[in-house]
């Protein structure tokens, strides 16, 4: 550590007697390592060589200086050798140094020493240590400690500088990730890796601070100290590993800075890119739904539901619309901060946009085309209105007032008033409606309007008709001339007249009276014939007019429950079931409810389509057609079906909704759709619809008969009531209990009922037959094509649909071992089945003979068929 007069560094080689055991690649080791601590300023002006051999002999000297000489691997400026203080050994080294000087091969001077005031004559004492004379603190046992402590601390610079630059190479080589998911584990991955690399470099930080410390320690306790050059040197080394370590920490942290803001505007990407995905799909279905509103609507109530169904979907949508609005915001801002994927996310933000705001353009055009529609539906009701209470009025003016002149003249009157009413109900010009409505006319409302203006002409062309007749009826009347014979001259009486002669004069003037009565009565009943003709002919067309009033009304009503059914179909549709299938809503519904929307709805979907683009279709086709509308009826008979399948499902939709009737998921869409009834009213529907149809045709079937069509609607009646007691009878054996088998396999199920029960058999104690034949059991029957079903029915004492009853499965009798008795003495309304040559008897007693008579040739069908399948 000590340093000649010019600064040139001090190595000593202290007495060591085993120098020469030393091997010498361990030698050289140490010479390399000796000349590399001092600076390259210092280093570069030489080396001063101190050789301490005082205790040693003169070949020992020799052999020293021939290894060093040989093994030194820095620049020498000068040797200094204290040679051995024996005397004979300290004469000898002065000869064979003078003699041997050139072995030694060194360009610089070898001085011999004799004492160590000799040595403090070229180095000044205060950089020699205390075993050579001088005062340099030095301990060789900190002095390696602390070159230990700095060689590690250098080599930990080291590798974390090497470390750190793998580490960004490895970042800058990394490939940016396509998902969401792994270009967020990457990321989480890398700063894992960063914040190790941070605490590596604080811990090598601190270690750097501990050896500073170390070195300037003496300073720090006692200020007067002043370092030697070595323990400069050192902190110099240290401060400089320690500025290194930060440059490089500083390097590293704006690179991992940079990598950090990429990776994350990759994840912000990726989630965007994500995000559009998830919206342009749901756009797609937004727009795809939408494209579906291209009905203009058939009637007033129709266009206001469309309208209702728009506005609700327009709501529906619009969470989806602010989605794809805040993402295309969110994509602008990335635009705005220059990130690294722009040209990517133009295109999308773009997309975006555009399908918003031709979302928003589609709906208001939708709007503007159901509000036009409404508007022309709202004419064409109004006219429909006006005309049907004109009809009405034609119908309902009493026949014998209007033969009056006062009668007429105030029927007159009437339709004239009405007539006055024309101006805000009547369509007046066709072409006009045409332009007017051009975008929105299709084939059907085309049809339509054509239609009403047909019947509103039609109505006009009977008032105008009326109007003369009631115009002839009102002018006033008068008496007409009647044409009579000329009386004949009065005689002149004379005073002598004779009897005869007045007898044949009185005879002939009464004559002439008596012809002048018979004319007059004549002309009194042609008028009265005339009369009652013109009465009879007004009585039929006014019968007729009111039939086809009752009849049009009849058929009207059927078609706008029809539309109405049709749509509360649709709501339920839209408004329960496809919310199950909308991940909106996901989260509402209960794991036990999910995947259940078949069970709930049944085939509820397929009886809207075959009602919405089949069966309204056809009614509103035949709407001006009355005799038409049972033969719609017949041949859409078989679709009618449907509503077997549906009631067969109609148990189990109703156990899963009493399970989840206060889900949280129905509660919402009963608040989206703003229905005051509950889902389980509008599941009813189907079943309240198929009831209703046998009333309207009932009706119609009223006010039909010997009329055209009549027969047609009464086999569409008979039709439907078979639908109904099919769907009757299976609502009733959907609710059997304790049956083991299957009842599919016991062939169709042809009659059902309840009845009064006794039962013999053969086998059984006499008690037990006497007393069954003298107490009835009540048994509800079930005839399939394969067997009979004795069940007991069993009421339920609960609410809505819990009222339903049950059939307890007590036993059965296979067709194939049964036989009938059809009358049993004593009662009209008893017949017999037994069992197995009457090993087994049934006596059945029915409500009424009627019933009986149903059933026992139900049963003797089957028997018979049984009988021709054996031969």
């Amino acid at each position: 550590g000590g340093r000649g007069g010019d600064g040139c560094p001090v190595i000593t080689f202290p007495d060591y007697p085993a120098f020469s055991e030393i091997p010498e690649k361990e030698f050289q080791n140490v010479l390399t390592y000796l000349t590399s601590i001092p600076s390259l300023r210092d280093a570069g002006i030489g080396f001063i060589l101190v050789i301490d051999r005082r205790q040693d002999k003169w070949t020992s000297v020799k052999a020293s200086l021939l290894r060093i000489a040989a093994s030194f691997p820095g620049n020498l400026q000068l040797v200094l050798v204290l040679r051995p203080t024996g005397f004979f050994h300290r004469a000898l080294s002065d000869i064979a140094f003078k003699f041997n000087k050139d072995e030694f091969k060194m360009k610089v001077p070898i001085i011999m020493l004799g004492s160590v005031s000799e040595l403090q004559g070229y180095i000044d004492k205060t950089q020699l240590t205390e075993d050579l004379g001088g005062t340099l603190d030095y301990c060789h046992n900190r002095w390696l400690s602390c070159r230990t402590a700095i060689e590690g601390f250098a080599q930990k610079v080291k590798q974390t500088a090497q470390i750190l630059q793998s580490f960004g190479t490895e970042l800058a080589e990394t490939e940016l990730p396509n998902d969401v998911q792994s270009t967020s584990s990457l990321l989480a991955t890398h700063t894992e890796k960063k914040d190790k690399m941070k605490e590596d470099i604080r811990l090598a930080v601190e270690q750097g601070d501990d050896i500073l410390g170390s070195i300037t320690k003496p300073v720090t306790e006692n200020p007067e100290y002043k370092l030697n050059q070595d323990q400069l040197d050192n902190q110099t080394t240290v401060e400089r590993l320690l500025a290194q370590l930060h440059e490089t920490e500083t390097a590293f942290d704006e690179f991992w800075f940079k990598h950090q803001q990429k990776l994350e505007q990759c994840l912000r990407l990726r989630n965007f890119e994500q995000n559009f995905r998830e919206v342009k799909a749901a756009l797609d279905i937004v727009s795809e739904r939408l494209s579906a509103f291209t009905d203009v609507g058939n009637s007033c109530s129709h266009v206001e539901h469309i309208l209702k169904d728009l506005a609700s979907f327009e709501e529906k949508s619009r969470e989806t619309i602010v989605k794809a609005r805040m993402l295309a915001s969110e994509g602008d801002a990335f635009i705005q901060s220059n990130h690294y994927a722009v040209d990517s996310i133009i295109p999308k933000c773009t997309e975006l946009h555009h399908l918003c705001d031709a979302f928003t353009t589609e709906t208001e055009q939708r709007r503007n085309l159901l509000n036009k529609s409404l508007e022309l539906h709202g004419l064409l009701e109004k006219s429909m209105k006006w005309c049907d209470e004109g009809i009405y009025l034609l119908a309902s003016q009493p026949v014998d007032k209007c033969q009056s002149q006062d009668g007429a003249e105030s029927a007159l009157q009437e339709i004239e008033k009405f007539l006055d009413t024309s101006a805000g109900n009547k369509i007046k010009e066709l072409n006009k409606i045409y332009r007017d409505y051009a975008h929105i006319l299709n084939e059907d409302l085309k049809e339509h309007v054509q239609k009403v203006f047909q019947k509103q002409e039609s109505m006009e062309e009977m008032f105008q008709k009326r109007q003369v007749s009631l115009k002839k009826l009102a002018a006033k009347q008068t008496r007409p001339v009647q044409p009579v014979a000329p009386r004949p001259e009065a005689f002149v009486k004379s005073p002598c007249t004779s009897p005869g002669k007045v007898q044949q004069e009185t005879m002939q003037g009464g004559r002439q009276d008596h012809m002048t009565s018979r004319d007059k009565s004549w002309r009194k009943g042609l008028v009265q014939g005339e009369t009652e003709k013109r009465t009879s002919l007004f009585f039929f067309f006014f019968f007729f007019f009111f039939q086809k009033a009752i009849i049009r009304h009849v058929i009207n009503e059927l078609i706008e429950t029809e539309r109405a059914y049709v749509e509360e179909l649709l709501c339920v549709l839209e408004g329960y079931a496809a919310e199950m299938d909308n991940p909106l809503m996901a989260h509402l519904i209960s794991p036990e409810l999910q995947n259940k929307k078949d069970i709930l709805f049944g085939n509820m979907e397929e009886i809207y389509h075959f009602h919405n683009r089949i069966f309204l279709r056809e009614l509103e086709n035949y709407i001006e057609y009355p005799e038409l509308v049972g033969r719609c009826f017949l041949d859409q008979m078989e679709d009618f079906q449907i509503y077997e399948k549906y009631c067969q499902n109609k148990p189990r939709s109703e156990s899963l909704w009493r399970q989840f009737s206060d889900s949280a998921f129905f509660q919402e869409c009963q608040r989206k759709l703003d229905h005051k009834l509950s889902l389980d009213s509008y599941l009813l529907k189907p079943v309240q619809r198929i009831t209703k149809y046998q009333l309207l045709l009932k009706e119609m079937l009223k006010y039909s008969k010997n009329c055209e069509g009549a027969e047609d609607l009464q086999e569409a009646l008979t039709s439907i009531l078979g639908i109904l007691k099919a769907v009757n009878d299976s609502m009733h054996q959907i609710a059997i209990t304790g049956y083991d088998g299957n009842l599919n396999e016991l062939g169709k199920l042809l009659m059902q009922g309840s009845f009064n029960v006794w039962t013999d058999h053969k086998k059984g104690h006499s008690k037990v037959k006497d007393l069954a034949r003298f107490k009835p059991m009540q048994r509800h029957l079930f005839l399939h094509e394969k067997a009979v079903l004795f069940c007991k029915k069993r009421e339920e004492n609960g609410e809505g649909y819990e009222k339903a009853p049950s059939y307890s499965y007590k036993h059965s009798l296979n067709m194939a071992a049964v036989g009938i008795t059809e009358n049993v003495k004593g009662d009209a309304k008893k017949f017999e089945i037994w069992y197995n040559a009457r090993e087994e008897v049934y006596i059945i007693q029915a409500p009424t003979p009627e019933v009986k008579a149903t059933w026992v040739n139900e049963i003797r069908k089957v028997l018979t068929s049984q009988l021709q399948a054996c031969r």
